[in-house]
């Protein structure tokens, strides 16, 4: 199902406002995709616990200047980016498509993965608290990165 970009736009603009990165189109999936360093990839939607819980704890982990975040952090939106979302399941490809969830990549290699059912399980607390946890199981630091974009 496809929606209507203009009816989304405020869930977009939410994680936009924080800094993330809005992936569109497949090229601009593969572009961030083939970097090296680490990557949060955010797979937005419409549900309530993408509102409720997933871009609040993205909104904690990003304002908070005690945890070192990835290279990048991007999102993708489910049912209005087509190709992005397309091509971005390529990257994920042994996992079910789960909207939203949250994905964390060192290079190519995908570290740790948070899907929906997980999301709404833990809530606004506990999404904050894995991912802050999986950063620093990962040692995630911005100096990861040894190309530009």
């Amino acid at each position: 199902m496809r929606y209507n970009p203009e009816l989304i736009r405020s869930l977009k603009d939410d994680l936009v406002n924080l800094g993330i990165k809005e992936l569109s189109s497949s090229d601009t999936v593969d572009r961030v995709m083939k970097q090296n360093g680490t990557k949060l990839v955010i797979v937005n939607s419409v549900c309530s616990c993408s509102a409720n819980i997933a871009h609040p704890a993205i909104r904690n982990i990003m304002e908070d200047d005690s945890i070192k975040k990835p290279d990048r952090v991007v999102s993708v939106f489910a049912g209005v980016d087509i190709d992005a979302i397309k091509r971005f399941r390529i990257y994920i490809a042994d996992i079910p498509p789960s909207s939203p969830c949250i994905a964390l990549f060192r290079n190519q290699e995908l570290l740790h993965f948070i899907p929906k059912d997980r999301i709404e399980t833990w809530g606004l607390e506990g999404t904050t608290k894995n991912l802050k946890l999986a950063f620093e199981h990962f040692h995630i630091d911005s100096d990861d990165s040894d190309d530009t974009e």
